[in-house]
């Protein structure tokens, strides 16, 4: 093998080790809910608020927001559909819950500009679902009387998954 050769050999056996670590670095792996378990998060959620004698709506959105499940129960109001779902995609997009993002973005603190942007749904019901320390998914619950009672029911269609969706 000539010099030349040999050079270009050895180029390519570096370039070569560090294709994997490259292909590895531009891309990545999440984690979502299937579908059937969104549907037995957002049936506790409902279950929780027919329970407490509440008549809601019930969205779970995967980790992007976009919604998976929705439930209405039977007397719920037209504008659950529009604000359970802004509910799970606000949680799932900022990762914290509705109501401490509607603490964080009152008028006069640094971040209130966030109220202004479509979908923003800052009042209490929605809750990141959170699995092996990431973001899966959101969900939001509207009808009841007011963001803690929401946020009671989104809890616990989120315990009803817990087994679930541990790693």
């Amino acid at each position: 093998m000539t010099l030349s050769g040999f050079r270009s050999a050895a180029l390519v056996a570096l370039l070569s080790l560090g294709a994997p670590a490259a292909m590895a670095e531009s891309t990545f792996t999440t984690k979502s809910l299937t579908v059937e378990v969104a549907l037995k998060a957002a049936q506790a959620a409902l279950e929780a608020c027919r329970k407490g004698g509440y008549q809601v709506g019930v969205a779970v959105s995967d980790r992007s927001g976009v919604l998976q499940v929705y439930l209405r129960d039977r007397f719920a109001g037209a504008h659950t559909v529009e604000v359970a779902a802004n509910k799970a995609w606000t949680a799932a997009s900022f990762r914290i819950s509705t109501a401490e993002l509607a603490a964080e973005t009152q008028a006069g603190k640094p971040m209130s500009a966030i109220r202004d942007i479509p979908r923003v749904a800052a009042l209490g019901g929605g809750l990141p679902i959170e699995a092996a320390g990431s973001t899966v998914a959101g969900i939001g619950v509207s009808g009841a009387p007011g963001g803690t009672a929401d946020e009671a029911c989104a809890r616990a269609g989120i315990e009803a998954i817990r087994a679930d969706i541990e790693f």
